[in-house]
């Protein structure tokens, strides 16, 4: 029968013992699917979701408004100015708010029903009138290691921008507004398209301190492989990989919504100055997939030096014991030899013998230990302790 190496049989049992924790671990894949026989169109609102709060931004190279907690109805005078419009619904709890948004702007119900049933999969369409993108922001999890996401929709139309967030993490698209009141930079000068550019580069920059947070948990990791190698760092191994997967299928289809957004020149919502900006969202976009496969192979790695660490561990145990079994068969020899029932052993009735005897065993066991030792067989084959 194959034998296991020491740690990968540990794991797997404490998988068996504890499935609910592989099933908590499938929460990073799943996406929202119909229920069988459901209606087109049809919004389920998590239990869990905060209620919906409207924020308004209207502003104009001019002139800048900014309105909180206002009802969908307060957004009708805005459809037909020659501001730029934004409203952003943080929370996806309360239905009626949902709807009335969606009437007023005349959003199709499919449209309405990707933005409320959270989460779904990176995604652009065109409804001909405004271009509906979803994208997924994500942060580090304070409380524990991995990282928390949360799905925010645009509705980008000619002069205005609707933003659905889901309202779990802490809303970050307040320093934009904060630039929008001041006018720096040159939002103000720009339309709702350029405003859903600054938007959207705002959630792709959010991977990266995410990332160098896994870039100093596998350099920890690897250390402590190496130094100090148990059977729970596989298991911590298996989670680093899981992660990194889930967020490459995170942001994996956003380089496809990058790409319809820079090459659909047929629609008029996003201009061609507009466009070149969005290619700058794309090479972001490919700088996070390149770190994050190149951290996926640096966790693949862990695990060959997890094995590596453990033989060496395991060598380590053998070489011990096998010194302790090399000092003790001379001892065994002599001490096996007096054991014998003989009746003409000299030795037996010498005065001195006993004492004789113990001299010679200990000088050899002495001996012995002074020749491993300037072999370097007592000392660890490596030691990383000091670097």
């Amino acid at each position: 029968m194959p034998q296991t190496q020491p740690g990968i049989e540990d794991f797997l049992l404490r998988q068996l013992r504890h499935p609910q924790e592989e099933e908590e671990e499938e929460d990073y894949f799943d996406y929202f699917y119909d229920e069988p026989g459901s209606e087109p169109g049809t919004l389920s609102i998590e239990p869990d979701a905060p209620p919906s709060r409207i924020v308004l931004v209207d502003y104009s190279p001019s002139h800048a408004v900014r309105k909180s907690d206002i009802s969908p109805n307060a957004l009708r005078p805005y459809l037909g100015t020659n501001t730029v419009s934004w409203m952003d619904i943080e929370g996806l709890g309360s239905e009626e708010v949902l709807k009335e948004v969606g009437e007023i702007f005349k959003l199709h119900p499919l449209l309405l029903e990707d933005i409320v049933n959270v989460p779904q999969r990176a995604k652009v369409e065109d409804y001909n009138d405004h271009v509906m993108v979803i994208a997924h922001r994500v942060r580090p999890n304070r409380e524990e290691d991995g990282f928390e996401s949360e799905q925010v929709s645009f509705v980008l139309g000619k002069r205005y921008l609707l933003t659905f967030q889901e309202g779990h993490i802490i809303d970050c698209f307040n320093p934009l507004r904060e630039r929008i009141r001041t006018n720096q930079g040159k939002v103000c000068q720009q339309g709702a398209d350029y405003l859903c550019y600054l938007l959207i580069d705002m959630l792709i920059d959010e991977y990266f301190p995410l990332l160098e947070d896994y870039e100093e948990r596998i350099e920890a990791l690897e250390d402590t492989i190496i130094r100090n190698p148990n059977s729970s760092l596989m298991e911590e191994i298996y989670h680093i990989r899981r992660e990194l997967l889930a967020l490459r299928r995170l942001i994996w289809p956003l380089r496809h919504v990058m790409n319809v957004l820079l090459r659909d020149t047929t629609n008029s919502i996003v201009t061609a100055d507009v466009r070149i900006y969005f290619r700058d969202c794309y090479d972001h976009i490919i700088q996070v997939l390149d770190i994050i496969e190149a951290y996926r192979e640096l966790a693949s790695s862990l695990m060959e030096v997890y094995m590596t660490a453990m033989s060496n561990k395991m060598n380590e145990v053998m070489k011990f014991l096998t010194v302790i079994s090399t000092i003790f068969i001379p001892l065994t020899f002599i001490a096996g030899v007096y054991g014998m029932n003989f009746k003409e052993m000299p030795e037996l009735n010498s005065r001195w013998g006993y004492y004789i005897t113990w001299i010679v065993m200990l000088l050899i066991a002495g001996g012995s230990l002074y020749f491993f030792w300037r072999k370097g067989w007592l000392s660890p084959s490596y030691d990383l302790g000091e670097k």
